[in-house]
Order: C-alpha cells, then sequence, then structure tokens
C-alpha cells in the first residue's frame, strides 16, 4: 500500500509552509513536498542585485513576522531567503525535500493518488503551492535570433558582469523587466528596452510609501470578484517600481535621458532586424496615468480621513520620444544579449483533475475547487491583490486551513482553531 496522509501540501515554498504551519497547530497529519530545497525559488530564480519592491513591515506569515532594524527597507534576494527558511525554523514542518509531484489524479478508492520521484502516495486532500509561473512565455521569434546572441530569461539572468561584453536587450517592462533594465543601466550597460503596456506606481508620495497609503485604503483587501473587470485582473501585469537603494521609482523617461534606448513592444525579427510597434509613447503615457490616477486616490482619501499629510508636486514627463523606432540592426547596434521579461505560463500537466479553464487555469473561488478535497494556494489574485504578497498569504492559508479542518474533525486537536 502507497504511504498515506490527510494532506499533501506541494510546494515548500511561503505559501506551503504557511499551509503546513497552521495544519501542524490544528493536529492535522500531513506532508509538505518540495522538488527542490524549502524556499529555493527565492535564492534560485532572482538576479543578484534583486530587492522586495513591498516594504519589509508587510512581510508577515503565519506566527511570523519581520523583526528586522528597517522595517521601511525592502530586503535584498539573500535576506529575503534566509527570512523565509527561518520561518521553517519556527515550527520543524514535516518537509521532505528533492521529491518531484509527476502525477496527481482522483484515486478511485477516494482522495487522490499521487506519483512522485520517491514513489507513490496517497492522501485525502491536495493543496497545490507552487504558485502560477512555472514556464517562460516566450515568443515564436526568439527562435529567429542568431546563435552569437546570448538569450535569457528573466528567471535566468543574475547580473550585468555575467553576460558578454556589449549592449543588452531587454524586452518586457513588468516587475522584473523594468527592474533588470535599471540594474543593467546602473552598472553602465547600454540597454534597449522594448516597453509593454505595464503600468507604473510611485515609490512615494505625500511623505509615505504609496504601499502604505494602499494598505490603510484597502485595496489589497478587495475581493478579486468586487474588482472592475472581476476575474480578468488575474491576467493584470502588477506595476513597476523598485526597492533599489531604500526604494523609488522606475521612471523610464529618466533612463531615456540617460543614455538608455527605448522602443515600442517588440512584435518580430528577421534577418538581423528587430521590429517593434510604434506604441512606445502610448505605454510610457499609459503607465504615468495609472500612477497619476493612484496619487488622485490617495488625495482623495486623505481629504476624506482630514489626515495632516505633506503636500507634493506631480510627475511632469521629463522626455518623450521624437519619433517611434520600429526596426534596428541588432549586429549595428552592438547587441550581444536578450533578456526576456515576457511573463509566464502555467504548467500543470502531472496535475491530471478537471478542474482547468481553456486556457490552463485552475478554477476555483478563494482556492477552493470543484473537486472536493483539492484546493490551490499562493496564486496571484487568488482572492484579493494582496494575494501575491505575504501578508494575504497568511490569509489566504488560513481560510483554506479553516475549510479543511471542517472536513476532518477527528483528527483535530485540543488546538482546534489555532490560528
Amino acid at each position: 500500500m502507497p504511504e498515506h496522509h490527510d494532506v499533501v501540501v506541494i510546494g515548500g515554498g511561503q505559501a506551503g509552509l504557511s499551509m503546513s504551519w497552521h495544519l501542524t497547530g490544528r493536529g492535522i497529519d500531513h506532508l509538505v513536498l518540495e522538488r527542490d530545497t524549502i524556499a529555493h525559488e527565492w535564492r534560485d530564480t532572482r538576479w543578484d542585485n534583486f530587492t522586495l519592491v513591498t516594504p519589509n513591515w508587510q512581510c508577515v506569515l503565519p506566527g511570523y513576522r519581520y523583526t528586522g532594524p528597517d522595517p521601511h527597507g525592502f530586503m535584498p534576494r539573500d535576506e529575503v531567503y534566509a527570512w523565509v527558511r527561518g520561518y521553517a525554523d519556527t515550527f520543524a514542518p514535516p518537509v521532505r525535500e528533492h521529491v518531484a509531484v509527476t502525477g496527481l489524479a482522483v484515486s478511485p478508492s477516494g482522495g487522490f493518488d499521487l506519483d512522485t520521484t520517491c514513489g507513490p502516495l496517497h492522501c485525502d486532500r491536495a493543496v497545490v503551492a507552487v504558485g502560477g509561473y512555472h514556464t517562460p512565455a516566450l515568443p515564436r521569434f526568439a527562435e529567429r535570433l542568431p546563435a552569437r546572441i546570448r538569450q535569457l530569461t528573466s528567471a535566468e539572468y543574475r547580473s550585468a558582469a555575467a553576460l558578454p561584453e556589449g549592449d543588452v536587450l531587454v524586452v518586457g517592462t513588468g516587475q522584473s523587466g523594468a527592474q533588470i533594465a535599471e540594474d543593467l543601466h546602473l552598472s553602465g550597460r547600454r540597454v534597449h528596452l522594448a516597453v509593454g503596456s505595464a503600468p507604473r506606481v510611485a515609490r512615494f508620495y505625500r511623505g509615505r510609501d504609496c504601499v502604505a497609503w494602499l494598505q490603510d485604503m484597502g485595496h489589497y483587501d478587495i475581493p478579486i470578484e468586487d474588482q472592475p473587470g472581476g476575474l480578468g485582473k488575474r491576467e493584470n501585469t502588477n506595476h513597476y517600481v523598485t526597492g533599489r537603494d531604500g526604494g523609488r521609482d522606475i521612471d523610464l523617461r529618466r533612463f531615456a535621458c540617460e543614455g538608455m534606448a527605448l522602443y515600442g513592444r517588440m512584435i518580430g525579427f528577421s534577418s538581423g532586424t528587430g521590429y517593434f510597434e510604434p506604441s512606445l509613447e502610448k505605454s510610457l503615457d499609459a503607465a504615468d496615468a495609472v500612477a497619476e490616477s493612484i496619487k488622485d486616490s490617495i488625495d482623495a482619501y486623505i481629504a476624506r480621513a482630514g489626515i495632516d499629510a505633506p503636500v507634493q508636486s506631480r510627475y511632469r514627463p521629463v522626455w518623450r520620444p521624437e519619433r517611434e523606432v520600429t526596426e534596428i540592426d541588432v549586429a549595428a547596434q552592438g547587441i550581444t544579449s536578450v533578456i526576456w521579461s515576457t511573463g509566464f505560463r502555467t504548467d500543470y500537466r502531472w496535475l491530471r483533475v478537471g478542474v482547468f479553464d481553456g486556457e490552463g487555469h485552475p478554477c476555483h473561488n478563494r482556492g477552493v475547487t470543484g473537486t472536493p478535497g483539492l484546493y490551490f494556494l499562493g496564486l496571484p489574485w487568488l482572492h484579493t491583490w494582496g494575494s501575491g504578497r505575504f501578508a494575504a498569504i497568511a490569509r489566504d492559508a488560513k481560510y483554506l486551513a479553516d475549510r479543511i479542518t471542517v472536513t476532518v474533525p477527528e483528527t483535530v486537536t485540543a488546538r482546534a482553531g489555532f490560528a
């Protein structure tokens, strides 16, 4: 007979550990499976100068929070990794590292059968906590770039020094793309940046971090179904900003003044030439408009609440393109590296349960699927905008732990209700 557990949690990052904390406190038998090591994504898929873009005071997990000397700062990569690893040390979760789940299906006898690299397992309930960013979404024309150009995804980029000498083309301006462009720019590399439709946000406004204002305003607590666009919000790109050097705006126009070459969205490559949409000015204006609309909301909140906050002048664009460059000769520009920051796709091929939509996204309500006993945790917009942040992962984990506890009352100890 295969090894059996009441609950198997798949994934040993902050989401899986948060669920394990709740299950441990409630006396529920469970096992956490991690294909690599605990929290390895923080160490292995971020660049050397990576920092959080959310302030350290938002780093809260069940029974655990940031207690360092800089609550309003932004932890760099290695500190985030150590912080999440340290969380596991506080309650000794039953994690098996270096065990990958290669298949999960509904069992004929009830519950779920799991195929893993350490043999078969069976469980009554399963929590999938592997995030939603699995496979880089590269454009097909990436195949046409010459072999002499080194191509990396945002998850593979480490530093400017690790790239060949020469110019670097960064494609995409989500959080990772904008910050990687900043990292290369600050290192002295000439950067060519293909700008997408991602919005931006100011780092500070009227005396506080914008995250603090938005937190007080309740923006991270609004359920997705109450958001404009509803479930479509899950497709939105996060606002770009940086926590580098204590935190600041990422202003692509300022980078252009300092020598960075900006283009519209990249749409093709052929015979040594890269092609771009004439969308640069439109994208820059749209990103600025979002940042300014957030400031409008903050102004309105300050006025309603009667808060005494310093008045701050609004942003004025420091640069505009004289013309839209729609094609470049890559060799003539001296480009030797391309960093693709064009997003990720989900890959749940191992999860052989009918809980997905036509694009491969799990269908759920706050992580609860239509298949009894199967749950998702740690997805962007699982329930709110905050679901992608530490503090809201804690809230989402508690919600699912409560649902699980109701289904296994016989295993709950006198500590039932441990929160």
